[in-house]
């Protein structure tokens, strides 16, 4: 069924054309306005080409409109504005109607892709992206977030999404990391990274790298053991992927996120790609030998100097950089994946790196059209002083750190706004509200901007925040549970200017999910759930629903109620938000 904004496009394409004189489309700009209901643009292209003014077109369209059959079903009144705009207004069968058709329906008329569709696709999204050995910290939080949303909302409409997290767990770390875990023991190693103090860890084996040369030479030695694939040097190279492993699962279960431990894709799954990958760019010619360093020069990019600007697939020692393994992961994901989109989501910093493995994977006919590959970019998280956030020592924050302060706070609002709550329950909403405040302060700002991180803002129960939408969902929850469960009427009756402004917004949803589906911005989708709820806000304000005198209508605004709830919760739910029943 088409949205109702494609309806009225299609009936004013109808009536252009029949002004126009012709059977070819013609696709005026349909969209809303605080004048009318919709505003149609076009009238002035048309102008030109039929040598008239654009309100007598505009006229023209409006009396065509009006006389068809089709199109008064569904606009009940249209009108000339300004040089040649053209003011719709729907009329109040056609809202009933169209509530009526999605009142039973779990998706709000957003369609399920078919496996046989073929708008299916399989989707690699790249996010998240913690080191081995090192904690994870507030850096990580944005890519995680994203990530998180992007997956879920790519997946609930139907395609086959393949999460990949890129850890970083190969290099020439690792054998100071190794040697520390020998000198320490294992058992005591392992307890102190079993327990998420990996910072420690690492910091204590960088002191003795930096204060100790028997230990550096003992470290670059064991950089050669790891590389030539010695038993003994990889099984305690396992053990810290494992127990590092073992605590981001942990970090990512608090963060309520779709991770689990599965879709680990470390740098060193790709080692054994690495030779073919650069066999196969050799055999196509793309690769040029520069001061001893195997190198691939992407069309387009030229550094400071306007001179060629290289990707290092082969270093001059004959080992590999991440540009290599980059080139691999994009070449396992399109060859052996049959990925048809691939999302990096990662800071903007990587915007040149990532375009220009981007053009050297279309170079080399691995990416090609229709399939595409995406920088999923983002900015920072700032602190009040807006400098990189940090912690009161100036360190790094932990995400963990992070998560159990926004957790406690929002217990300590949910004791003061509802104190009845039992602490079972008081312990889930807490969590919810305070991991989902958490979420919705980043994915409500445009992702490509930085933001102030501040939890009084995001915790806040009045404004564009997460409590805000968990609360409305919950009132209206409330609502129905007061209502009961007896069998009620389905058929919805808009009147009220309330009723209309929440027609029109759930009405939109299609449409909105269909533009995010391309942009991934989803400060789009927070700020249509924000508008949402302030709408319903005012319908309850203006509309008495189990106080209506009419049953009808009292059975009308809890139809309207019902669909309100459920496009939050899926909403929410996109985001990656808990909708608590209660609050």
């Amino acid at each position: 069924m088409a949205s109702l904004e494609q309806a009225v496009s299609q009936v004013m394409s109808a009536a252009f054309a029949s002004v126009a004189g012709s059977d070819e489309a013609i696709n005026p700009r349909v969209h809303s306005s605080q004048h009318a209901d919709f505003q149609a643009d076009g009238a002035m292209g048309l102008a030109k080409q039929l040598g008239q003014s654009p309100r007598e077109i505009a006229a023209l369209v409006v009396e065509h409109l009006l006389a068809s059959r089709g199109a008064s079903a569904l606009i009940e009144n249209a009108s000339v504005a300004g040089p040649g705009f053209i003011n719709l207004d729907i009329n109040n069968a056609a809202l009933n109607q169209r509530l009526g058709d999605i009142i039973d329906d779990e998706r709000i008329a957003v369609p399920l892709i078919s496996p046989q569709s073929p708008e299916k696709q399989t989707i690699v999204v790249d996010y998240s992206a913690p080191n081995v050995a090192k904690e994870m910290h507030v850096g990580h939080l944005r890519s995680t977030i994203i990530g998180d949303a992007c997956v879920r909302l790519l997946q609930w409409l139907g395609h086959d999404v393949i999460r990949h997290n890129h850890i970083g767990d190969w290099g020439t770390p690792f054998g100071m990391l190794i040697e520390h875990l020998i000198d320490m023991g294992e058992a005591q190693a392992t307890h102190e990274l079993s327990v998420g103090d990996l910072n420690s860890f690492y910091r204590a084996a960088r002191q003795k790298f930096d204060a100790d040369n028997s230990f550096q030479v003992r470290a670059r030695s064991r950089v050669v053991l790891l590389q030539s694939g010695d038993a003994e040097t990889l099984r305690l190279w396992k053990l810290l992927i494992e127990q590092s492993q073992s605590y981001f699962v942990s970090v990512y279960e608090r963060m309520d996120v779709l991770l689990d431990g599965s879709e680990f894709m470390g740098e060193s799954a790709y080692n054994d790609m690495l030779k073919p990958t650069l066999e196969e760019l050799e055999e196509k010619n793309l690769i040029v030998e520069s001061d001893g360093a195997d190198c691939l020069y992407p069309k387009g990019f030229t550094n400071r100097e306007n001179e060629p600007l290289p990707l290092i697939v082969r270093k001059r020692d004959g080992g590999f950089g991440y540009a290599a393994t980059d080139l691999a992961a994009i070449r396992h994901r399109i060859q052996a994946l049959a990925a048809n989109r691939i999302l990096y989501v990662v800071g903007a910093p990587q915007k040149q790196h990532l375009e220009m493995i981007y053009e050297a994977s279309r170079m080399s006919g691995w990416l090609l059209p229709p399939d595409t590959a995406e920088h999923i970019s983002f900015g920072s998280v700032m602190g009040a002083d807006g400098k990189m956030l940090k912690s009161r020592s100036g360190e790094t924050v932990k995400l963990g750190d992070l998560l159990t302060e926004a957790v406690d706070r929002a217990a300590a609002v949910i004791d003061e706004k509802n104190p009845d709550l039992d602490e079972e329950e008081r312990r889930k909403v807490a969590e919810a509200v305070g991991i989902g405040a958490v979420k919705y302060a980043d994915l409500s700002v445009e992702r490509t901007r930085d933001y102030i991180f501040d939890f009084d803002q995001m915790l806040a129960l009045e404004g564009n925040t997460a409590p805000y939408l968990q609360y409305a969902q919950a009132r209206i929850q409330s609502i129905l549970r007061q209502a009961g469960d007896s069998a009620r009427s389905r058929e919805i009756r808009v009147e009220h200017a309330s009723e209309r402004e929440i027609a029109f917004l759930l009405l939109q949803f299609p449409d909105m999910i269909e533009q995010l589906t391309e942009s991934l911005m989803f400060n789009r989708l927070a700020n249509y759930l924000y508008d949402l709820a302030t709408a319903f806000s005012r319908f309850y304000s203006h509309c008495p629903v189990l106080k209506a005198d009419d049953p009808m209508l009292r059975d009308s605004r809890l139809a309207l109620c019902e669909i309100t709830a459920r496009c939050l919760s899926i909403g929410l739910g996109l985001l990656g938000i808990r909708a608590p029943q209660k609050m």
